[in-house]
């Protein structure tokens, strides 16, 4: 039963990353003005963040709670930490890059966002296989 109820929120953090990856970031930056979409990027970006962050460490915590040490809670571990560092440090020095107007780094540290979200997709996948 805890298993089921593991792989139903593993798969709703997936449904959230890709809602947020193909919806609302393309479609902020293709209805709003640039100046617009900024702000609102930044706005609810954190939220993203901290909202699977939260969640993965409680699943996380349930794992540690259990003292069931299997893939699945290293995979789970390593994304919430992912979203702390991007939450926390990541995102931080992306904006300060944007504002700097410092493109190279700005491109460069995006990428690494990108990056990382797409490491955790996969984990997250591999946890429901």
């Amino acid at each position: 039963m805890s298993e089921q109820i593991i792989l139903n929120i593993v798969s709703l953090v997936i449904g959230i990353m890709l809602f947020f990856s193909f919806v609302v970031a393309p479609l902020t930056f293709k209805v709003l003005a640039p100046d617009n979409a900024g702000v609102y990027i930044r706005a609810i970006f954190p939220y993203y963040y901290l909202v699977n962050l939260i969640i993965c460490s409680i699943v996380s915590g349930f794992y540690i709670y259990t003292q069931t040490f299997t893939l699945d809670f290293y995979l789970i571990t390593a994304v919430a930490l992912l979203f702390a560092f991007s939450l926390f440090i990541l995102m931080p020095m992306i904006n300060k890059f944007k504002d700097e107007k410092n493109e190279s780094k700005f491109k460069y540290s995006h990428l690494l966002s990108v990056i990382i979200n797409f490491f955790q997709l996969i984990s997250l996948g591999i946890i429901l296989i």
